[in-house]
């Protein structure tokens, strides 16, 4: 295994100062190294995109050489910005991008890495750019990021390190402060809990689709109400819009999370402008990207209430605590509602998983609601 200070020291010998990147659990421990650095040294961006920006425009301001991390279902949202902006057909941005191989060949994986990590190498290659699988052997390593740097002298133009789970050694991570706010699961509950008659919840990727499966499970509940997006981070506010506005009758809950939201913002001024009346936007609030190891978001530091109220929401809260969420979805207001309902990081360790296959939630999810 590669210790993650010794491998950013080996970086800053080759010109590099600085990294971005969206949070991904095969790189917790290197983010969590990461974490020690101030913010002219390191930014975690709101998605992979952004990171390629915020790359450039140190390279711009320094000549250094940037890193941008990332998890390969990243690499979508990335890509307008590296063929467009770092490509040596273009600005030709030198840049060593590190990226987690959710998914790879042969290994078990969530359903939804699985064909990211089928593409990943093809997917990088098709675009032009360079790319290995990082050794964890140190000599070996060295031999790669030597041919890197020999690479962005040449080339001036992005090198990609593909990193397999278990690559990084572990690094230890100071302990969250335990806050007063409800879990997630909790505050899950509260919000099906609280829907009466016929409704539709569609929850972002991550844990809270597994909570919101888990408590169906315990209240001997169906799963059809219910659309999963194990995927797609950023994108369950745009499917829950677009379903409000094809059944205006019901009331859809979109469940979302503050890495998720913040990563594709604009999409919530586009549910502002459109204004489905029977639509209920909660974003549960914990300030980190919880299912990747628990990074910070800009979450708790900047007002989502007062956000999504300038982008049009009819109306918007802030929550902290169960009975209160309660109390605001019981009015059964016009909408759209934007409700922040402020969570505590974490969840239970024995938090099972889906058994449906998203094909099967699929299925069972357009026959409930074709028959609203």
């Amino acid at each position: 295994m590669i210790n993650p200070k010794a491998f950013c020291d080996h970086l800053f010998g080759i010109g590099v100062d600085f990294f971005t990147g969206v949070p991904d659990s095969l790189l917790k421990s290197f983010c969590t190294h990461l974490m020690t650095y101030s913010e002219d040294r390191h930014i975690i961006a709101a998605n992979e995109g952004c990171a390629i920006g915020l790359a450039t425009g140190m390279y711009l301001a320094s000549g250094r050489i940037p890193v941008i991390y990332m998890q390969n279902s990243g690499i979508g949202n990335a890509t307008n910005p590296l063929l467009s902006l770092m490509d040596s057909d273009v600005y030709s941005i030198p840049a060593i991008l590190l990226i987690g191989w959710r998914g790879e060949p042969g290994t078990k994986d969530e359903p939804q890495h699985l064909k990211q990590g089928k593409i990943t190498r093809e997917l990088l290659s098709t675009m032009g750019i360079e790319n290995v699988v990082m050794s964890d052997n140190e000599e070996e390593l060295t031999e790669q990021i030597n041919r890197c740097k020999n690479h962005l002298d040449v080339n001036s133009s992005p090198f990609a390190f593909i990193i397999r789970k278990g690559t990084f050694s572990d690094t230890v991570a100071e302990k969250d402060v335990i806050s007063n706010y409800p879990s997630r699961e909790e505050s899950i509950e509260a919000i099906v809990s609280t829907s009466k008659g016929k409704a539709i919840f569609v929850s972002t990727t991550g844990m809270a689709s597994r909570e919101l499966y888990e408590i169906r499970e315990r209240k001997h509940q169906g799963h059809e109400k219910d659309f999963l997006t194990v995927g797609s981070m950023g994108h369950a506010s745009q499917i829950s819009m677009a379903i409000a506005i094809k059944k205006p009758d019901v009331r859809v809950f979109c469940i979302d999370g503050d890495g998720a939201a913040i990563m594709h913002m604009g999409g919530m001024s586009t549910i502002g402008t459109v204004r489905p009346k029977n639509l209920v936007h909660v974003v549960l609030n914990n300030g980190s990207h919880d299912s990747v190891g628990g990074q910070p978001t800009v979450g708790l530091m900047i007002d989502l209430p007062k956000t999504a109220e300038a982008m049009g929401y009819a109306r918007s809260y802030s929550a902290d605590d169960v009975s209160k969420i309660c109390e605001i979805l019981e009015r059964n207001e016009e909408g759209p509602v934007f409700i922040e309902m402020r969570v505590r990081k974490g969840a239970r360790e024995n938090l099972g998983r889906p058994r449906e296959t998203p094909k099967e939630n699929k299925m069972i999810f357009m026959e409930y609601v074709r028959g609203l």
